[in-house]
């Protein structure tokens, strides 16, 4: 029958295999199947550790056993501290933010791509700032770096308020992290000229403390996620 002749045209695999919505439907659907959050922190944390892994292989063991010979070390096992507590903090925000993702999408996994591209140069700028001694241009340097990974971070919490349709109070404590941010950003910035100008030491002192105002996550998120 000619009826039956188009369908089974329509329906067979030779004649789907030529339309471009097939391909476009197997995309759609390989991505709905395999883009969750569990692969995204997967991935994410796998990265975290290679980039401590990284910056702790970059401490070299000096050779003799007096206390002596770990003096010129002081200031790699600073600059060690200082990135050690940096990834450790990104870490852990990055895990409590993970928790508001409800759905990932191409934008939220690049956005994460983003910040992880600037987080594993952390080790690169550690090891060159202990290796100087926490020379001036050094400093300046991973006060730079830190800018870019605290942008690229809240464009991720940018991307994620996005999947949220309407205001909640979820989407208003993440508000309050990029606020947060921010000021991060600022200090940072500042560390800068700081470093250039008075003295490396000041900036390692405001390093640590943006550090020290991201140790506690988000009060407020982790309420609004108790009350949804």
């Amino acid at each position: 029958m000619p009826g039956n002749t188009l369908v089974w045209r329509k329906c067979s695999l030779p004649w789907m295999l030529l339309r471009s919505d097939f391909y476009l439907c197997l995309l759609h659907t390989f991505i709905v199947e395999t883009m969750n959050k569990s692969r995204l922190e997967a991935f994410s944390d796998g990265v975290f550790a290679i980039i401590i892994t990284i910056m702790v292989l970059e401490l070299k063991v000096p050779e003799g056993i007096s206390w002596a010979v770990l003096k010129p070390l002081v200031p790699a096992f600073a600059s060690y501290f200082i990135s050690y507590l940096f990834i450790a903090i990104y870490w852990v925000n990055h895990h409590h933010m993970m928790h508001t993702v409800t759905k990932v999408n191409p934008r939220i996994m690049w956005a994460n791509m983003h910040l992880l591209f600037w987080l594993s140069l952390i080790p690169f700028a550690t090891g060159w700032m202990g290796v100087n001694s926490f020379e001036k241009v050094t400093v300046a340097a991973y006060g730079g770096l830190a800018i870019l990974c605290g942008i690229a971070y809240t464009i991720l919490n940018n991307e994620i308020c996005k999947t949220y349709k309407e205001q909640t109070k979820l989407t208003r404590a993440i508000a309050k992290v990029n606020a947060k941010a921010v000021w991060s950003t600022i200090l940072y910035a500042a560390a800068i000229p700081v470093a250039l100008f008075i003295h490396p030491a000041a900036s390692a002192v405001l390093f640590v403390s943006v550090s020290v105002m991201w140790i506690v996550p988000s009060k407020d998120i982790e309420n609004a996620l108790n009350d949804e």
